[in-house]
């Protein structure tokens, strides 16, 4: 089974939504807005994460009124701190498949994913 940190109002989440279907691959959505995840959680999909764990994190114009840098998220503890206190601000969509983990972006890396 694929888990997919979704945000309903992301377009590039709700392709890789579209994607999944399209390829026949049942997925279970986790909406991490309403349901943020745990440091521990962040730990663990942090482990399975191919993509540098910096990349975890948007830099959007939320994340500039914060007063963030880049300096700000360039550790593991640093990235998982912030998630905790400002969900909004991980990159969406995350797909999770047993041991490997995948930001969705740029689009095109979600069909490949779901097919291996």
């Amino acid at each position: 089974m694929t888990t997919v940190l979704h945000n309903k109002a992301c377009s590039t989440s709700r392709a890789a939504l579209e994607t999944a279907s399209d390829v026949g691959v049942d997925v279970e959505i986790h909406d991490y807005l309403k349901q943020p995840l745990s440091a521990e959680q962040l730990r663990e999909l942090i482990g399975k994460l191919e993509d540098p764990v910096t990349d975890l994190v948007r830099r959007d114009p939320y994340f500039k009124s914060l007063g963030l840098s880049d300096a700000d998220v360039q550790s593991e503890d640093q990235v998982i701190a912030l998630l905790v206190e400002h969900p909004r601000l991980m990159q969406r969509p995350v797909l999770v498949k047993g041991d490997r983990a995948i930001i969705g972006r740029p689009k095109d890396r979600v069909a490949p994913f779901l097919a291996d």
